[in-house]
């Protein structure tokens, strides 16, 4: 796959210094190829069988073929930037993203013909830019609190393991708090809760550390600090200026800061993103974290995941908020063949189209296609009911992608306590107040 992907991508490449017209495409025929960029991955998995039964059925019927190219994780996104850049037809189809749309739109079309009263309202409106729709959506991404079930069932009924949180919730929060059902849980109780199940705060807890936080300098990371940010009453904007130096932000690192400096999640945070996240959780020695809804499936299969298997259960994320984000396709505004791709985009629109991506691996932005198929995901109800109530999305515009890269690096050190917290969300607003324009 990777040598078939890099030699695909030479020939798209290749088509840029080649000449493509650039003259704001043409309709075509409505018949032919169609040229459609994917990412290997469970998403790309899911569009080629996908695009196989489409090509075998209603693409007949269309007169249309989807030809797939696979590129690699770490290179579509600029590979596609390259082929926009030189206004290339080589491609009818990108596959884009939230976090890139607004980055993107110059280059593509609004898809002004597409119903998405199917779709998260959360997840259209992150793929939407100045009042228009500039991509469909595919796989939705947000994330939960998963945790060790049976060490909270077994505090809830402990008198002793009782008196002991409410001690410790006395020293973390100054104030005295009863354990509660994770599902319940606030920012605060995730926090006592952290110190609870860590042996440097509580000796007798079961587990070495009470959560794992994601604080490596990603942009990825950017995505779940933002959970707590929008959970604290936050944003990255208020009125259309920068606002990271809000009083929900500063309370947003501080969580982060005290949980890593306390000892109550591993030195490791600081270089952990969801794979170490997953490593800290199915190794039995870390009771919860934030993380994404794809890792539910693995932590409960006894195969990838034999010491706690069973044993994890999934919540809202506290504070009451998640992060979405939607993969997505968009069409190409320099495509000579946009009738054929339209007939295409239209069939994925399709619940019966969301339906066979589901069946195929895929997340579907959905919720009607979820809740149906939950016996696929034991996670796809709760995914439908958790974005629908508590979804968010950043604000779209050109440098969406750049600032969360951007807001990881100023912010990164803060989160483990190494930077000066009011320095550093100085300087992450000043650097987000330049994107913003």
């Amino acid at each position: 796959m990777a040598i078939g992907a890099m030699i695909a991508s030479t020939v798209l490449l290749a088509g840029c210094s080649a000449g493509s017209s650039g003259s704001g495409g043409d309709q075509g025929s409505g018949e032919g190829t169609v040229k459609l960029v994917s990412w290997p991955g469970p998403e790309g998995e899911a569009m080629i069988k996908v695009v196989d039964a489409y090509n075998a059925e209603q693409g007949k019927e269309d007169g249309v073929n989807v030809e797939l190219t696979m590129l690699s994780r770490q290179d579509t996104f600029s590979k596609e930037s390259a082929l926009m850049a030189s206004k290339s037809s080589d491609v009818d189809i990108y596959f884009t993203a939230s976090y890139n749309i607004g980055q993107f739109a110059p280059s593509l079309d609004p898809l002004t013909d597409i119903d998405t009263s199917s779709y998260f309202p959360v997840a259209a409106e992150g793929l939407t830019y100045e009042g228009e729709l500039y991509a469909l959506p595919l796989d939705v991404s947000n994330h939960f609190l998963l945790y060790r079930k049976d060490l909270t069932d077994a505090l809830l009924v402990d008198p002793t393991a009782q008196a002991a949180y409410e001690r410790i919730s006395e020293s973390v929060l100054g104030e005295s708090r009863a354990p509660k059902d994770p599902n319940e849980w606030d920012l605060d109780d995730f926090k006592v809760a952290a110190a609870y199940f860590s042996q440097s705060e509580n000796p007798s807890s079961p587990t070495k550390y009470g959560t794992v936080i994601q604080a490596k300098n990603l942009l990825y990371n950017t995505m779940i600090w933002n959970d707590v940010l929008w959970g604290y009453g936050g944003n990255w904007v208020d009125d259309g200026q920068a606002a990271l130096t809000s009083d929900a932000a500063k309370k947003a690192v501080q969580l982060y800061s005290d949980i890593y400096t306390n000892g109550w999640t591993s030195p490791d945070s600081s270089q952990a993103e969801f794979p170490e996240t997953q490593a800290a959780l199915q190794s039995g020695n870390t009771a919860f974290a934030i993380q994404w809804s794809a890792a539910f499936a693995s932590l409960n299969d006894p195969a990838q995941s034999p010491d706690v298997a069973g044993k994890i259960a999934i919540a809202p994320v506290p504070g009451g908020k998640t992060h979405v984000h939607a993969l997505a396709v968009s069409l190409n505004k320099y495509s000579e063949n946009k009738a054929a791709a339209k007939k295409f985009l239209s069939f994925l629109a399709t619940e019966d189209a969301m339906t066979q991506y589901a069946q195929a691996g895929g997340i579907p932005a959905v919720p009607a296609v979820l809740e149906a198929n939950g016996d696929l995901n034991p996670a796809f109800t709760l995914v439908s009911e958790t974005i629908t109530e508590n979804g968010y999305s950043v604000p779209v515009f050109p440098q969406t992608f750049q600032g969360y890269s951007k807001i990881a690096e100023d912010l990164s050190g803060a989160w483990v306590g190494q930077v000066d917290i009011d320095s550093a969300l100085e300087t992450a607003n000043a650097n987000l107040q330049e994107l913003l324009g």
